[in-house]
């Protein structure tokens, strides 16, 4: 598999799918709904959504797609968790079993308290986009350590809120719910495709939170 030709699968057991193939449809980047180990084939990506943890494990060993995820990252695929997907990579989660522990940050689950806890704000992530990105943060953990082959990207108050290895991405927020590009484009890159390069927050105009029902969902 050569990692730099193929497009970005989004696991589409739960969570934000269709939001994501929207953001990817809007960078041109190709997306895949990934619900079997052979729908990985040829991605030079992976991204896992958010939705609820324990519930998102459960099906990717009722699926078989826990090994079929280590092995194809093995082999080059990039991987980047939003929110529970965070988790799930994650080496450490406090109190908790990690499930495939495959980047070296200790995560909080749900350290934000309950889904009335969530909230939206604004910040900055240089490396990211030159402007402040919006996030929105549904029943949020916090990464409250990371190795040290692990680079912060973004820094909120007493915890980090996205950050990265040489092969994968995490962030504990949904880009996929706000208007910015930024995070997809980033990810989009550090896959090796060729996307637009811009240092804003990538703001599409014709954005809405309604935008990603132009994809049917597939059954």
């Amino acid at each position: 598999m050569n990692p730099a030709t193929g497009g970005i699968g989004v696991l589409d057991l739960q969570g934000g799918v269709q939001e994501h193939l929207d953001h990817l449809h809007r960078i041109g980047v190709a997306g895949q709904p990934v619900k079997r180990a052979a729908e990985l084939a040829g991605l030079a990506g992976l991204i896992i959504p958010g939705g609820e943890s324990t519930c998102l494990s459960r099906l990717l060993t009722i699926f078989g797609l826990r090994e079929a995820i280590v092995q194809a990252h093995g082999h080059g695929l990039k991987l980047w968790g939003t929110c529970a997907g965070a988790i799930l990579l994650a080496r450490e989660n406090v109190g908790e079993a990690p499930y495939f522990g495959l980047i070296d940050i200790a995560v909080n689950r749900n350290a934000f308290g309950s889904q009335l806890d969530s909230f939206n704000c604004e910040a900055l992530a240089p490396k990211v986009a030159q402007e402040p990105i919006p996030l929105t943060f549904i029943r949020a953990p916090k990464i409250v350590h990371i190795g040290t082959k692990v680079q912060a990207l973004l820094e909120l108050d007493d915890y980090i809120a996205a950050a990265e290895d040489d092969r994968i991405l995490v962030t504990v927020f949904h880009p996929e719910l706000t208007p910015s590009l930024a995070f997809h484009r980033y990810f989009a890159r550090k896959c090796g495709l060729n996307v637009a390069e811009t240092d804003n927050a990538g703001l599409d105009p014709d954005w809405t939170p309604q935008s990603w029902t132009r994809f049917s969902p597939r059954v």
